[in-house]
């Protein structure tokens, strides 16, 4: 692995971002639009791509990119307080500064999928880093075939984007599931993990394409329901955040077997890490 050139932009250079808007997505979970500071080039990024975000005395951490790829004017992020860092983040007001580097890391197989079925699978905070492939592919939708969504959340109060899934589920091309692990009386939708809705899923498993995120075990186990469905392993693919600190492949905090994350990843095809999945943070 080589060191970055002192010919190339220095990677650990910042830019100071304003937040134009921050909306609740749910009790712990905001959504932030930054914006480039003056004269600064837009962000223009691939989707299933993440930033570093700093906030100025607090800290920094890696997070998916959540917007629009053709609005690269407006950096979206959706963070969950899951920390003394993105507690912060996701706290911050508008008019606010935010240091932003990146894009960092591979994207979700946008090319790969053309002509094909896709079914995305997204768990928790699973759905922020794969809406953009959505959005992108809903954008060119008569390029591929049948679109599955499955979205599990814990709960219905921690379902994130709730306008927009409505919106999503009122469209004729294309299907989208959603389940909760528990609910009350007032919930309608359905009940169970993500891999219960599978097997109802619509879709042909040799001219298939699978994207999935979330927490490690609930892709392995969407993974294995797909490759039981006929689904080829180098034809699913998952997207890792396993410890990333420096984006930049230098401080190895998130290796995973021989591979860095943030160099190698966080989007990478199952058949390249359905073992290394057997392990805890390998």
């Amino acid at each position: 692995m080589n060191a970055p050139s002192l010919e190339t932009p220095n990677p650990w250079l910042l830019a100071p971002y304003s937040v134009q808007e921050r909306k609740a997505e749910t009790a712990d979970t905001a959504t932030i639009v930054l914006a480039p500071p003056t004269g600064h080039p837009p962000l223009r990024f691939e989707p299933g791509q993440f930033n570093m975000l700093y906030l100025f005395g607090v800290g920094e951490i890696p997070v998916s990119i959540c917007g629009d790829p053709t609005d690269p004017e407006h950096v979206v992020h959706t963070i969950r307080s899951a920390g003394r860092i993105s507690a912060a983040l996701g706290g911050v007001t508008t008019g606010a500064t935010v240091g932003v580097r990146g894009p960092y890391g591979t994207g979700w197989p946008i090319e790969e999928a053309t002509g094909k079925d896709v079914v995305i699978v997204a768990g928790g905070l699973g759905l922020p880093p794969l809406r953009p492939v959505l959005l992108e592919m809903l954008r060119r939708r008569d390029r591929y075939g049948r679109i599955e969504i499955i979205y599990g959340a814990k709960s219905p109060r921690d379902l994130v984007y709730y306008d927009q899934i409505q919106a999503w589920r009122a469209r004729s091309d294309l299907r989208f599931q959603t389940t909760v692990d528990t609910a009350g009386p007032d919930w309608y939708g359905d009940v169970g993990v993500v891999t219960t809705r599978l097997p109802d899923s619509r879709f042909e498993p040799k001219n298939t394409i699978a994207l999935i995120c979330g927490p490690e075990i609930m892709m392995k186990l969407a993974a294995q329901a797909l490759v039981q469905r006929g689904v080829d392993r180098n034809a699913i693919w998952v997207s890792l955040e396993r410890n990333m600190k420096c984006a930049i492949g230098l401080c190895g905090h998130c290796q995973f077997g021989s591979d860095f994350v943030c160099r190698d990843g966080p989007v990478v095809r199952y058949g390249t890490v359905e073992r290394a999945f057997a392990f805890r943070e390998l």
